[in-house]
């Protein structure tokens, strides 16, 4: 019954998603990480948002807190804050071409990790670094690759 309504892949995608944000990288990568559960995130939400909504984000959101070691709700906060573009507006963004959508993408991506930033820098007296932002753009570059994994994988399990 799992199998069959897609739920089980797409939990799966959600703890794939979670073990490639704290992978281990090497050194000179390791800035370059592109946001995995934001780009998982914004695809569900463009795909299906009748079964992806901010409940979802939500709890992704609080997981990912767990497993950052952040003040549980930053990370919550800022997927929320991100996804409602999204969600409020998929039904355009879905008919944009992947160069526009990585476009956005990477605006929504800007957005979440500039409010992860200004949380941690008013909780924790953070410092900025350039280099904090560096994921935002290959999250923007690697949207088209992600977007037809991503699609394909949704069609050979049926998510609906």
């Amino acid at each position: 019954m799992w199998i069959k309504s897609g739920l089980t892949p797409l939990l799966v995608s959600y703890v794939v998603a979670m073990v490639l944000t704290v992978m281990p990288l090497p050194s000179m990568l390791e800035a370059w990480r592109p946001d995995w559960l934001s780009l998982l995130i914004i695809y569900w939400l463009l795909a299906i948002p009748h079964r992806v909504g901010v409940g979802t984000v939500l709890i992704l959101g609080l997981l990912a807190d767990i497993l950052m070691g952040s003040v549980f709700g930053i990370y919550a906060t800022a997927l929320l804050i991100m996804a409602y573009p999204a969600i409020r507006h998929f039904q355009r963004i879905r008919n944009y071409s992947l160069t526009q959508q990585a476009i956005i993408v990477g605006m929504l991506v800007l957005v979440k990790r500039a409010i992860v930033y200004e949380l941690e820098h008013v909780l924790n007296d953070a410092v900025f670094q350039l280099s904090y932002m560096y994921p935002v753009l290959s999250s923007a570059i690697l949207w088209p690759w992600m977007y037809l994994i991503l699609r394909q994988y949704r069609r050979r399990y049926a998510i609906r």
